[in-house]
């Protein structure tokens, strides 16, 4: 069951990304240029496809093995590898759908800026988080407001 945890990595983490000429977005240059909405698309399209590449393994995985294990302990120990790796795929899942719709925003001239106050998103949250939707300030507003309405 080793062999099959081996390869998850965490969903959230998005995999390196470099344009063929090194291009990587600045602050000097017109916010959501061309250039830069190629650059997040790439990088977008990049991390979807190592999403959808390791899914494909986890699938792979699932028809190929099955829990042979006579004892119980190892049976357990294996379920709940598989639980874990089905989790990781769930939430993995969750976040094509967000890439789809950060893709559609680009498409829709809608991307790097907040849904909630309508300010550019830093290069820098983008660069870390490319499906970011809020500013750093909105985010932090959103999600206090969030833990207040729970607290209640």
């Amino acid at each position: 069951m080793a062999t099959l945890l081996s390869g998850v990595t965490n969903p959230d983490k998005v995999p390196h990304f470099e344009m063929d000429d090194g291009y990587r977005p600045s602050s000097e240059e017109p916010f959501m240029n061309e250039r830069q909405l190629t650059y997040f698309r790439g990088k977008l399209r990049a991390w979807k496809d190592s999403i959808l590449r390791e899914s494909a393994g986890t699938l792979q995985q699932l028809q190929t093995d099955t829990l042979r294990e006579a004892d119980l302990t190892d049976r357990a120990s294996s379920e709940t590898d598989w639980s874990i790796e089905l989790r990781t795929r769930d939430r993995q899942r969750k976040l094509i759908s967000k890439i789809d719709a950060a893709l559609r925003r680009i498409e829709e001239g809608e991307y790097g800026y907040c849904e909630v106050t309508g300010e550019p998103i830093s290069l820098g949250r983008l660069e870390a988080r490319p499906i970011a939707t809020m500013t750093v300030e909105a985010q932090e507003r959103h999600e206090r407001n969030e833990k207040i309405s729970r607290d209640e």
